[in-house]
């Protein structure tokens, strides 16, 4: 029941969600499809996908501002960019083209990405409850939904651009709905220490860094790695982000009854654990079916730790800089999401697929200290 709850106290921001996870559950499973299409090695298309995390960057750091001037239809106008901008990747036909309408898309999905984390983190103080999680988990089971919708548009040869504009009329829909006015409660006014708040940022960042890096890797090469190195086909492909997403909404469905019962850095630490035994297992997969189980495993760990960053930098910091504070920590999370398939196409040039996907194992335990650090600090508060 803490779960229905949790998305009932956070219907809107959730909502919100709710469209990141469409589109990008969307993008995941057409990846290769775009890639085929500009004909383009593993490492350029590795670097075409970077014009979305400048965009990102670029509004996360606007978006505190931007968020005071439009106060309650913040959340709504953020959704209505990022539909009107759905459809640009599947017009581009260079690879400059693609580069730009990522540039867009990570603009957009940003700015909504951070005044969507910052409603929720207002509820949690409010309620005094964590909620993140059941947010998050509507981002993954959209996600999954959709990679699962366009794997199935692909294999029936259907025009991408019809099957992503199918999404943004889904999305508009929602879009109007999500009018909300910053919440503030009676604790914000009384926060402790007026110091800009640094290194919670930091560490709070690393954690979500860490988390979204990895989470990356699986969404824009898991279908690549399916359908090149396993020979899987387009719907087996499209199934490994599915799975992803499918694993971490379950994850974080769980994490939400889990986050009001355990410390955040006894979680984490188990996660970590478990997401990068899972990297090592899709890393090593003879078949697409134990790939699938990798990714499965990763995911159902690694769900639970961007959460709990956005969480605790939320606890951490006065109410007057929370916009703030989480504006700075999506920077830091939400560039490594998209800067990790830069990354992991290098690493795939030179190495191979298999390689890359070991090394995420390694990225995932850097977790844990980070974790350990945060702990002290709400300690010492």
């Amino acid at each position: 029941m803490s779960v229905i709850s949790a998305l009932r106290t956070t219907a809107r921001p959730s909502a919100a969600f709710v469209i990141i996870g469409l589109y990008w559950g969307t993008m995941a499973a057409h990846y290769p499809v775009f890639k085929a299409r500009l004909g383009v090695d593993d490492a350029t298309f590795g670097l075409l996908l970077l014009g979305s995390a400048l965009g990102l960057v670029s509004s996360m750091w606007l978006a505190p501002r931007i968020d005071r001037a439009l106060g309650a239809r913040a959340m709504q106008v953020a959704a209505l960019a990022f539909v009107a901008v759905f459809i640009l990747p599947t017009l581009a036909t260079t690879p400059v083209g693609f580069a730009l309408s990522m540039l867009a898309l990570g603009s957009a999905s940003g700015l909504l990405d951070v005044v969507m984390n910052a409603r929720v983190s207002e509820l949690e103080a409010l309620h005094r409850r964590p909620l993140m999680n059941a947010s998050h988990a509507m981002f993954s089971l959209a996600y999954a939904v959709a990679a699962v919708f366009a794997g199935v548009m692909r294999e029936g040869r259907v025009d991408p651009t019809l099957t992503f504009g199918l999404i943004a009329l889904a999305c508009l829909g929602i879009a109007l709905w999500l009018r909300m006015a910053p919440v503030r409660s009676e604790g914000d006014e009384h926060h402790a220490s007026s110091d800009y708040p640094l290194v919670p940022i930091l560490i709070c960042g690393g954690i979500v860094l860490v988390a979204f890096m990895s989470e990356a890797t699986v969404e824009a090469w898991s279908a690549l790695h399916v359908e090149r190195t396993l020979n899987g086909g387009a719907v087996q492909g499209a199934l490994g982000p599915a799975m992803l997403g499918a694993t971490m909404a379950f994850g974080r469905f769980s994490g939400q009854m889990v986050s009001e019962r355990l410390r955040d850095v006894t979680v984490i630490l188990f996660a970590a654990i478990l997401s990068a035994s899972g990297a090592l297992i899709a890393a090593a997969a003879p078949t697409p079916a134990i790939a699938y189980l990798g990714f499965g495993i990763l995911g159902l760990g690694v769900s639970v730790i961007g959460p709990i960053g956005f969480a605790i930098v939320g606890r951490l910091v006065p109410g007057r800089m929370r916009t703030e504070a989480i504006s700075r920590v999506a920077v830091m999370g939400f560039s490594g999401f998209f800067l990790a398939p830069v990354l992991m196409g290098q690493v795939s040039q030179l190495f191979g697929l298999r390689i890359a996907f070991a090394a995420v194992a390694g990225l995932l335990l850097l977790a844990v200290p980070l974790a350990l650090a945060a702990s002290r600090l709400e300690a010492r508060r």
